[in-house]
């Protein structure tokens, strides 16, 4: 396997090693290069104490983190000093990990991996499964069994049937000993992944879903209806991993678009409906808040939601585009994350054919073309030629509601005639209105 080390990481192993330390790269790193992956990190564990790594660094930026288990951040590398029997160092820290894929280590003298719990088999077998006591390392940290279902996410694969048990058994700790901006972490990291749906599915099938996302575990075996040939699950599956994982909210956003179709199914005229699903967004949101998503996270995500319907077609008249426009405008989506979903959403609907190029850019273009004339577009109330003072001033009124109804009306006009969008143009509209 070969092994290049940045050079950061090679000075403080060399370092150590000279001041009599044993040091293994561990974890992730080795779980990435016996992958054949560039490693997002290095992380070095030591049988040197806290102290000795302190003093052995005292000329560099040293600085020591982490609640339950200290480490040492050298020059931001994380040093982690040994944990357990120091004589049966790597084998007591490892025996500690979460995972067996992520309790080998990498011995730098040896250029050899130490693997004790056949973590590079799994790797090639694509199986997750916890680092031999499952309960204990549970007990340890209950977050591990989301990050099981992650980490089969990340690798493509399964979790071992021995750790889809455990977590089935103790399932319940997540919600009563897990924070949920934890939880929001692994989620977040999911949707970095190339098939984020594995994550979902392994949530739902440990039992986790309905604790974290309860507005998705309910879509299970939901019938689409007439119009999908696939169940609104899975159809949200496809959603989501249809788009791209450089834009997470986004990408989160797809798996949660259709959530509310549970809240709005009805049968009309013999046929399965989900009328306004788009506006059903209360128990998404109210999910987004318990995993404590941030106010702009949480209203980006509902407003991609709330215009994924709007209907463009190739017959759609510039009118009506400049109305989506607006509707965009309104809610904080830019026309190509807009269409990104429109896309995907099409793409995952087995009854139907997927956008052709030639429909896309055809889409794509009736944008362009209404954005073209910005210097006299509005798709704001803020983007009238003139403001609320003007009208009072016109119309010699007092600032009110009354104000505001006229702007609104400016707007719709303008909206239909790009073309009075002048301030001469909207003075004679407001002289013409009746207040």
């Amino acid at each position: 396997m070969e092994t290049h080390l940045p050079r950061g990481v090679h000075k403080i192993l060399t370092l150590l090693l000279e001041n009599q330390c044993r040091a293994f790269i561990a974890g992730g790193a080795v779980r990435d290069m016996v992958a054949g992956l560039p490693p997002a990190d290095f992380d070095i564990v030591t049988d040197a104490s806290l102290e000795t790594i302190k003093q052995t660094f005292k000329n560099q930026r040293v600085k020591i983190v982490g609640k339950s288990f200290h480490v040492c951040l050298v020059n931001g590398i994380e040093v982690a000093s040994f944990r357990g029997d120091r004589t049966k160092f790597p084998l007591a820290d490892l025996e500690q990990r979460d995972f067996t894929i992520n309790s080998m280590a990498w011995d730098p003298v040896t250029r050899q991996i130490f693997d004790p719990f056949s973590g590079e088999q799994d790797l090639k077998r694509k199986i997750i499964q916890f680092t031999g006591n499952g309960p204990l390392r549970i007990r340890e940290d209950p977050l591990r069994m989301v990050r099981a279902c992650r980490f089969v996410s990340q690798i493509g694969g399964t979790l071992a049937p021995e750790t889809l048990g455990d977590i089935k058994t103790h399932g319940r700790l997540v919600g009563a000993n897990v924070a949920k901006e934890r939880i929001r972490m692994e989620i977040l990291k999911a949707m970095a992944h190339d098939r984020p749906s594995l994550f979902f599915r392994s949530l739902q099938a440990t039992g986790l879903l309905i604790q974290i996302f309860p507005c998705l575990d309910r879509l299970v075996d939901l019938d689409g209806g007439p119009f999908h040939g696939e169940t609104v699950f899975e159809h949200s599956m496809m959603v989501g991993d249809a788009l791209s994982p450089k834009r997470p909210l986004l990408r989160l956003a797809g798996f949660l678009h259709d959530a509310g179709k549970f809240d709005t199914a009805a049968i009309k005229e013999g046929n399965l409906t989900f009328h306004g699903h788009e506006k059903a967004r209360d128990k998404i949101e109210a999910d987004l808040v318990n995993l404590k998503f941030s106010t702009r996270e949480r209203r980006y995500i509902l407003s991609i939601i709330d215009v994924h319907m709007r209907p463009l077609t190739e017959k759609t008249t510039p009118r009506a585009v400049r109305r989506i426009l607006a509707l965009l405008e309104s809610h904080g989506v830019s026309y190509q994350e807009f269409m990104r979903m429109r896309i995907a959403d099409k793409r995952s609907n087995l009854a139907k054919q997927p956008y052709t190029l030639g429909e896309i850019r055809n889409r794509v273009q009736k944008f362009k073309n209404e954005l073209a004339p910005r210097g006299i577009q509005a798709f704001t109330p803020a983007d009238l030629a003139i403001d609320g003072n003007r009208i009072m001033a016109l119309l010699n009124l007092d600032p009110g509601p009354e104000v505001g109804r006229i702007m609104g009306v400016l707007f719709e006009r303008v909206l239909d005639d790009p073309n009075l969008n002048t301030p001469s143009a909207l003075e004679a509209l407001v002289l013409s209105l009746d207040p």
